[in-house]
């Protein structure tokens, strides 16, 4: 009789992997004015994109936080700068900001072009992304941990939400000829009780993300929802309660709104 096979030993478990924030900002913002990029515009006396990129690493979740810097090499330079100095640590892989790493790259000419480019800076363990906007700078780190935590628990792409307070009307698709101003037809009211207005930051798995952006090619201006690449894959997309401070700062109105939140915020600390 043989001697009996010693039972095999399980596998060492599989360390988990990591969660990064891909922040663009290489865009100009014009409808806030001429000036400086919107992102750089400050809140506080802060630049936008300091504020966002404190509010990604903050977070439990996040380990690394990618900003995505205007493609000339003064502005890589003057926004890694930033960064470093306002988060404490070098503007590189190697910098620390308060609980995350921190690395600068040059952008593309679109968003979804600058993303794209995030992604491709990212570490190999890292299999979680949030995408989120420099122009959000208010987001909660509770709202930026449940996006994470929804993409850990299996969902492919996760969207913060919020329900709409207004009325929406569809309308006629604009004719070359059509001024700005002009009266414009509707076509259609749409069910606001199955409508929400999403917010970022939007969560995904690595190769989702990696995959909607190598397979789905924009025109213009390019995506300017990662959510919606995914949908077109055909794969689910999931919402999870946003925040009404998440509000994206696009127009002066926004900004004079940003900083009352966040004197409202100062003063309670």
């Amino acid at each position: 009789m043989s001697d009996p096979q010693p039972d095999p030993q399980p596998d060492p478990p599989t360390a988990p992997g990591r969660t990064a924030a891909v922040i663009p900002a290489a865009g100009r913002g014009v409808r806030l004015g001429p000036g400086a990029p919107k992102a750089l515009r400050t809140l506080g006396g802060v630049p936008m994109l300091v504020h966002a990129v404190r509010a990604m690493a903050r977070a439990r979740a996040v380990s690394l936080v990618v900003v995505v810097a205007p493609p000339e090499e003064e502005a890589v330079a003057e926004v890694r700068a930033l960064c470093a100095q306002a988060l404490g640590g070098a503007g590189t892989a190697g910098g620390t900001a308060p609980g995350a790493e921190l690395l600068v790259v040059p952008g593309g000419g679109t968003r979804q072009e600058s993303v794209a480019r995030g992604l491709a800076a990212l570490p190999a363990d890292v299999d979680v992304v949030l995408v989120h906007d420099a122009a959000r700078p208010l987001v909660p780190v509770a709202t930026v941990d449940a996006v994470a935590a929804a993409v850990r628990a299996g969902a492919p792409a996760v969207v913060p939400a919020l329900p709409l307070a207004d009325t929406v009307k569809q309308i006629a698709p604009r004719t070359g000829a059509q001024e700005d101003g002009a009266p414009e037809p509707v076509v259609a009211t749409p069910e606001r009780a199955l409508l929400r207005a999403v917010q970022t930051p939007q969560g995904f798995d690595r190769a989702v993300l990696a995959a909607a952006h190598e397979k789905i090619a924009l025109a213009g201006e390019g995506a300017t929802d990662d959510a919606g690449m995914v949908e077109r894959l055909g794969l689910p997309v999931v919402l999870v309660p946003g925040h009404e401070e998440a509000f994206k700062v696009t127009r002066p109105l926004d900004l004079v709104l940003a900083e009352a939140v966040l004197a409202r915020r100062e003063g309670q600390l």
